[in-house]
């Protein structure tokens, strides 16, 4: 049973549900089968909004409120809903919502689907706090849930559909992952790891070592070691040799530098050395790496 108010509209209100055999072309293609969008909407100051299921809907359900309040009941449960918070209500579970009544919400929403659902269920479930900042790119996941609105609103056809399937898996990973999807305009100096890497990034030709790490961001070598592998997978030492190789790779692709001077200028203590470590790495040696993705105009140095 389902029952649902909206009382006469809402200004500006917007939505798409898509017909059931798309749904089918979707489960079945590769890309799209990973993730699809099957409804998608937006309701701004959504009064009186209320939908009630009692078995549930067949597809998970993304709330993410814009502006104002509101509430979903699930699980035995009422979770109240606010400015820049997320829930998504997971697929055949019965579940309540609605738009507080002295406070509507502004709400984006889609119902979605796919084979890779279960890769978010961290975020699945409850309520997903998306803090406001000089550096949440708010702006940008919106954009996201727009252009997903628009290319579905030109049809059906797989390019639309395998486009729309990537920006929700976007999407998703915007929230799943928040801290990452925020780098591109904050990187944390509090944060004793995004703090050891910019010291690494910043000294690539210096030769540091793992003392000269942990005395910069004031950790022993020890605790510094548990904490950079618990996060990266990698010692900082690893993960600095990791970011050399990541230079030299620059270096060999957009500079006629001789294979020597990169060993050199990157605190290598000889080419053998570089050639030997680059390999670990890349599975390839320097020269090997030049001669596929040298883009120069210039003909190749002789190292």
């Amino acid at each position: 049973m389902t029952k649902e108010t909206i009382a006469d509209g809402f200004k500006g209100e917007k939505a798409i549900v898509t017909p059931y055999n798309i749904r089918d072309l979707q489960s079945l293609n590769p890309v799209t089968s990973q993730l699809y969008v099957t409804h998608i909407g937006y309701y701004p100051r959504a009064k009186y909004h209320y939908r009630q299921r009692l078995e549930g809907a067949p597809e998970n359900i993304l709330i993410y409120c814009e502006n104002g309040r509101g509430w979903v009941e699930y699980n035995g449960e009422r979770h109240y809903i606010s400015t820049n918070q997320m829930f998504i209500i997971p697929e055949n579970t019965p579940h309540t919502y609605g738009s507080d009544i002295h406070d509507p919400w502004s709400i984006y929403w889609l119902h979605f689907k796919g084979n890779n659902v279960h890769l978010f269920n961290n975020i699945i479930g409850r309520i997903v706090t998306i803090g406001d900042s000089a550096s949440s790119r708010q702006n940008d996941r919106f954009i996201l849930f727009e252009s997903m609105f628009q290319n579905l609103e030109m049809g059906y056809n797989t390019d639309n559909l395998e486009y729309i399937s990537y920006c929700l898996m976007y999407f998703l990973a915007s929230v799943r992952y928040l801290p990452q999807f925020r780098e591109i305009k904050n990187v944390k100096e509090q944060d004793v790891i995004q703090k050891s890497i910019l010291f690494m990034k910043d000294n690539l030709e210096n030769r540091i070592t793992l003392e000269d790490i942990a005395n910069h961001v004031g950790y022993s070598p020890s605790h510094l070691i548990t904490l950079f592998t618990q996060k990266t997978s990698f010692s900082p030492i690893e993960y600095y040799n990791q970011l050399r190789i990541q230079k030299a790779c620059s270096y060999l692709q957009f500079s006629d530098l001789k294979i020597k001077e990169i060993a050199y200028r990157l605190g290598f203590y000889d080419p053998f050395h570089f050639s030997k470590s680059f390999r670990k790495v890349m599975e390839i040696t320097p020269k090997e790496y030049r001669r596929r993705y040298y883009e120069s105009p210039t003909t190749y140095r002789n190292d």
